[in-house]
């Protein structure tokens, strides 16, 4: 291999240029600081030091060999050679691997999570400085430097700008920041530019704020503690974060440069966030580091989700209105619910039951008193004559029980994880029960068998995946002296550091392959979303959909998300919002929360407000707990009311909603989006925390507060017009925060000018709505352009947007110019929908500025060129400026592209 190596023995370290000044008086302050580090007490670690330095001469990558210089023995000792490897994976994202250079350690299977393997035969081209220990890309922002100091440390920064990202340099006389790496506690830091950072990410955990607030400690543990606990470890792991920067004050550093950062590692950890400082503690595994580089929001989540997964695509009716609780009595109870939601004309999708239909709550078994097999399947008959879907809930937990099918099926494959040689045992809903190893082949292949056999009997649209942290209703006794089910340094699990295994699975529990539970334990729900996926798509030979509750880095492969067990209060009404946005950042964008609340009695304001909120969740259900009070949104004329309002809207949203789960597919983009995404440079947006975009256009500004009436909602610059009357707008040339009617059953919905919206039909089920017209909805932008764009497949397919062209892609462009306004569409396989005969029936066009009027149109196509000045409606302003013009009565094929020019008077 063509490389250079550079040791101590030989010749001097490599000292980065722009440390050479500073290195003589760094080296006396550390040496006057280590003195009171040695001389007081026992501290975690002294960090290490560079022994040699391997660098690939084409530049692929840097490769440092590490020794430790003084060894600690709090929470265990230290290992004493260390291998640091950098490479960029791509040019936009680099690679810091630090593990013990003579023991293989534990970390994520490649198969559970694929990554480079760095070999020298990777076209990807990158050139090493030797002088400065300096790794870069050619095309690429980020510059990695190794300074070799003592302690050692490493950085991360832009060519463009000099901005550091990323800079484990320790503060001397703190310990805590210092490099750390023991069998069972790793401690990696890094410096932040406080006043001009602003993290978000880091879950799971219910928060007040969507911004990471400073002087927390954030801990990864999945475990089933309910989301309405704030601040605490929920059910998912995801060590992610992006970084908004604010400007510099050079000005080298624009307002939104954003990137993004990775620890890829499936142990426990805390990470403890200090404004000025992230440093991360884990419990074992390896550092695996990437750094995305941005440098904007969207181009952050591409490069993320490259690297974890792209999202799965969704079928189209999972974007409908969904049904549930968990205390439905019977087959005739849940029938009355769809009668309930049919008699009121509230849109009602999808039907659900949680455990209730089970025969004593055992996986793929039906009560046979209260669900009846016969019943259930006329039931699920019925509701897909009428174009609705039915999705049931399933644990990991297996009844032991020796007439069990199930069971028995299990026990001849020797699929259950074991504990001391035997499948550990623990208990949840059916009593005692042993769970599936997801990581056994034979594992993932029994499960799969074991959805076919219940679908074969009863066919059921989606599953619902629960408990899968995994939660257990006992605390098993650790194993005497195993410092697995005691490990020396003790997360903050619960927020009280209680043991990993209380409740849950005992950590020396060995999964297939020797894998402990300790190092597995957060994968769990994983390795279970993807082989449902692969189950589901198995039996129905249709696109998945599968709801889990625990999910990790690229859970969102396999499955969407809800934000578990919140509570019918206010706050927890306002906390849904930043528990949305974050799974968007984790490359999970089909994400909601349970509308009017799980637990407690919700009210009819709470649950008003609250459907108002959830109907623009990306995933919107109702879902509420056993002996809580029932909250079908029927059951209250004022909640019926608002939910069809606002169901309406949402369902001719429907295709705009699809085409952002299609964004999200191929480029990772969240659906629901915090509003810097969209408006970067507006340094308040950072801060919002009771608004949305869904897309990069639609703003949701809903009532969070018992009893109010209006909303202050925040706009950035710009034109923006109210989706319920188009006629009502607001302009603000500079973001500012403005005072909004909001009576009890309205909830305002904006869209930016510059967004073109290909809307249908309201109906009762994505089925129908899907026979509508179209109606585009042409918000002119101050700057002349504006632009859309639609997807459309059968909803189905497995894939989407696959290589069979079974899909057809409309982009809408838009410009004003002078008197003339014009719209066109240019279309990617305009045959499927051709075949499908969609018809735009109406164009709106709004922001019309200041025209006086209407004068006439021109309408191209390929077959025909016709004009006219009849079929239209018009509105004014105050001013007696045309507001909006409406011209209906069109006929236009979506599958083929048109040309629509429209004159006014001035």
């Amino acid at each position: 291999m063509d490389e250079k190596r550079y040791r101590k023995n030989n010749e001097p370290k490599a000292i980065s240029h722009s440390h050479h000044s500073l290195l003589f008086l760094y080296i006396i302050l550390f040496s006057s600081c280590w003195v009171a580090l040695s001389s007081g007490e026992e501290v975690v670690g002294y960090g290490y030091t560079i022994e040699s330095v391997s660098v690939n001469l084409p530049g692929k990558w840097l490769s440092a060999n590490l020794s430790l210089i003084k060894n600690s023995i709090v929470y265990g000792a230290d290992i004493p050679h260390l291998n640091l490897f950098a490479s960029f994976e791509t040019e936009g994202s680099l690679r810091i691997r630090i593990t013990d250079s003579e023991n293989r350690r534990w970390e994520i299977p490649q198969e559970i999570i694929p990554r480079q393997n760095n070999s020298p035969e990777k076209k990807i081209q990158h050139h090493a400085i030797q002088e400065n220990l300096l790794l870069s890309h050619y095309n690429s922002d980020l510059l990695f430097t190794l300074h070799d100091t003592t302690p050692f440390s490493f950085s991360v920064t832009r060519k463009s700008s000099g901005d550091i990202l990323f800079d484990t340099s320790p503060d001397a006389s703190d310990a805590g920041t210092f490099l750390v790496f023991k069998d069972q506690y790793i401690q990696l830091s890094s410096a932040l530019p406080e006043h001009r950072s602003s993290l978000y990410g880091l879950g799971e955990h219910t928060k007040s704020s969507f911004k990471l607030t400073p002087n927390q400690t954030l801990t990864l543990w999945n475990a089933d503690i309910g989301s309405v606990n704030l601040d605490v470890n929920l059910y998912g792991s995801h060590p992610f974060y992006i970084d908004v920067r604010s400007p510099s004050d050079d000005g080298k550093v624009s307002a939104g440069t954003t990137h993004g950062v990775l620890l890829l590692n499936s142990n426990g950890m805390d990470i403890v966030y200090g404004g000025d400082r992230i440093t991360y503690k884990v419990i074992g595994g390896v550092i695996d580091l990437y750094i995305f580089a941005g440098p904007s929001p969207d181009m952050v989540m591409e490069q993320y989700t490259e690297l974890i997964g792209r999202p799965a695509p969704m079928p189209y009716w999972s974007f409908g209105f969904h049904q549930c609780r968990y205390g439905y009595k019977n087959v005739s109870d849940v029938e009355g619910v769809v009668a309930g939601y049919a008699k009121a004309g509230i849109p009602l999708e999808v039907m659900w039951t949680d455990i209730d239909y089970m025969d004593e709550h055992k996986d793929f078994t039906l009560d046979p008193i209260n669900f009846p097999l016969e019943q259930m399947k006329q039931f699920v008959d019925n509701l897909h004559q009428n174009g609705q879907k039915y999705v049931l809930i399933l644990d990991p937990g297996i009844g032991v029980n020796t007439t069990y099918e199930t069971y028995i099926r299990g026990m001849q494959a020797d699929i259950f994880f074991k504990r001391d040689g035997n499948p550990y045992m623990g208990v949840v809903w059916p009593g005692s029960v042993y769970f599936p190893d997801f990581l056994n082949p034979a594992g993932r292949d029994f499960w799969s068998n074991e959805i076919k056999i219940f679908r074969d009997l009863l066919p059921f649209d989606g599953l619902w995946i629960d408990m899968n942290e995994i939660s257990n209703f006992i605390t098993s006794p650790p194993t005497p002296l195993s410092t697995l089910d005691d490990p020396p340094y003790r997360i903050n699990n619960a927020g009280i550091q209680r043991p990993i295994n209380n409740r849950t699975i005992p950590a020396t529990s060995l999964h297939f392959g020797n894998i402990t539970e300790y190092n597995f334990h957060n994968l769990y729900g994983f390795l279970e979303s993807e082989a449902t996926n692969a189950g589901l798509k198995n039996a129905t030979g249709k696109r998945p959909f599968v709801l889990s509750r625990s999910t990790f880095v690229g859970s969102g492969k396999y499955t969407a998300h809800w934000t578990g067990d919140n509570a019918a209060t206010w706050d927890d009404l306002a906390y849904t919002i930043p528990s949305i946005l974050n799974f968007g950042l984790f490359g999970i964008p089909m994400v909601g929360a349970d509308i009017c609340g799980f637990s407690r009695d919700t009210t009819e304001e709470l649950c008003r407000r609250w459907i108002q909120l959830g109907a623009f969740y990306p995933f919107s259900r109702d879902h509420s707990d056993l002996d809580t009070r029932r909250q079908e949104l029927y059951l209250w004329d004022s909640v019926a009311a608002t939910a069809k309002k606002v169901l309406g809207l949402r369902y001719q949203l429907l295709p705009y909603f699809y085409t952002l789960m299609y964004e999200a597919h191929i480029k990772g983009i969240p659906i629901a989006r915090p509003l810097f995404f969209s408006f970067p440079q507006d340094l308040k947006t950072y801060d919002i925390i009771s608004q949305f975009l869904i897309g990069k256009g639609v703003m949701v500004s809903p009532v969070l507060e018992s009893g109010a009436t209006s909303v202050n909602a925040y706009f950035p610059a710009g034109n923006w017009f109210d989706l319920f009357n188009y006629s009502n707008s607001v302009t603000v040339d500079t973001g500012k925060y403005i005072e909004l009617s909001a009576p009890a059953d309205h909830i305002n919905v904006h869209v930016h000018e510059g967004n073109i919206l290909a809307l249908q039909g309201e109906a009762m089920t994505t089925k129908e709505a899907r026979k509508t017209a179209f109606h585009l909805l042409v918000a002119l932008g101050s700057t002349g352009n504006s632009t859309g764009e639609v997807f459309l497949d059968d909803g189905e397919s497995v894939e989407m947007g696959g290589e069979e062209r079974n899909w057809s892609f409309v982009r809408f462009y838009s410009e004003i110019v002078g008197d003339m306004a014009m719209v066109r569409s240019n279309i990617t396989n305009g045959e499927f929908a051709l075949s499908q005969k969609w018809i735009v029936s109406k164009v709106t066009f709004i922001g019309l500025g200041k025209t006086k009027g209407f004068k006439w149109y021109e309408l191209q196509t390929s077959k025909e060129t016709k004009s006219g000045n009849s079929g239209t409606k018009t509105s004014f302003n105050r001013n007696g400026e045309l507001h909006v013009l409406e011209m209906s009565d069109l006929s236009l094929f979506l599958g083929e592209e048109f040309k629509l020019e429209v004159k006014f008077s001035m």
